[in-house]
């Protein structure tokens, strides 16, 4: 399906926190600028995969609903990660699917998702914002990229560049949040006693309501603070994880803050930092520790395993 007026998604409901996001923009960091971008980048990339845009195009991020889209031109759109029961104009939409839409076809996501906790649309070409520092990602801490550095509002008006002509809807097996989490030990591990870091490895951790695009608050036993003194600020990344005073963990997320104080306990391994975005608060998370050698290729699998989904979506192009 092709369309010969141009393509764009009208907001009529924005949900709560809904931005565009894309891969990020890495390379900053050293600039105070954090990378951002989806925070289930595999989500976001299947999306791409399913309607044959470039790995990079932008999509929306959605926390919470209800949210409704009014569709203008034809086209097509995927929608992956959490299932807030979608409807185009009335017809229910699969998770982990693309379709085909018609102008002026309204695009429904429900209050709460039915499982998972965020989820990605994309349009065939992707949602065209002005590049910030090579990326399209919104930075809603330090109000830059995407729409207007902000979270979209009612009224908003994004377009679309046309994508490949598409002749079939496509589907992919659902993906269910895992909560364990693997992770390197972190460059402060030795400060903390044997107790404690057997409580933060053997320990049950829940997602607080505090969370957001920074960093995902755990709760659970208090991890007893270790023996360091005063830390100087020090670099910090996405995976990180931080033991502030109240010993209630932090998972550093793709939002964080480039610099930080606090222990390192831990690192989460790059390949299962998505699963923190589909945790809903209130769910149990476990720490795993794992070598480098095994987080290496743990990478290495990710990587493989979308090149499969590729080559598969290929096949029905």
């Amino acid at each position: 399906m092709t369309s010969s007026m141009p393509i764009a998604a009208e907001v009529l409901q924005p949900g709560v926190q809904t931005s565009v996001q894309d891969g990020g923009r890495p390379g900053w960091r050293h600039w105070g600028v954090a990378a951002g971008g989806a925070l289930d980048a595999p989500a976001l990339a299947r999306c791409n995969l399913l309607l044959g845009n470039a790995p990079g195009c932008a999509g929306l991020e959605v926390v919470l609903g209800p949210m409704a889209l009014r569709l203008r031109g034809n086209g097509w759109l995927a929608i992956t990660g959490a299932d807030f029961g979608a409807e185009l104009s009335g017809r229910r939409l699969s998770p982990e699917y693309r379709t085909p839409f018609e102008d002026g076809q309204v695009l429904t996501l429900g209050a709460q998702p039915q499982q998972g906790a965020r989820a990605y649309i994309v349009l065939g070409g992707g949602f065209q914002v002005p590049d910030v520092l090579g990326a399209k990602a919104t930075d809603l801490q330090s109000g830059f990229g995407g729409h207007g550095g902000r979270a979209l509002r009612k009224g908003d008006r994004l377009p679309v560049l046309s994508g490949l002509p598409l002749h079939r809807r496509v589907g992919l097996a659902p993906v269910a949040p895992q909560l364990l989490l693997r992770a390197l030990p972190g460059p402060d591990i030795a400060a903390f006693t044997p107790l404690a870091q057997a409580a933060f490895w053997q320990g049950e951790w829940t997602l607080s309501a505090q969370s957001n695009r920074m960093g995902a608050r755990l709760q659970g036993a208090a991890i007893a603070k270790p023996a360091l003194g005063e830390m100087l600020s020090h670099a910090v990344l996405p995976g990180v994880v931080q033991v502030p005073p109240d010993g209630q963990p932090i998972v550093l997320l793709a939002d964080a803050q480039t610099t930080g104080g606090y222990p390192r306990i831990a690192v989460v391994i790059q390949a299962d930092l998505w699963k923190l975005a589909q945790t809903r608060v209130g769910q149990s998370v476990h720490f795993q520790a794992v070598s480098l050698e095994e987080a290496q290729a743990a990478a290495t699998q990710a990587q493989a395993d979308l090149a499969t989904l590729r080559r598969s979506i290929s096949l029905f192009a």
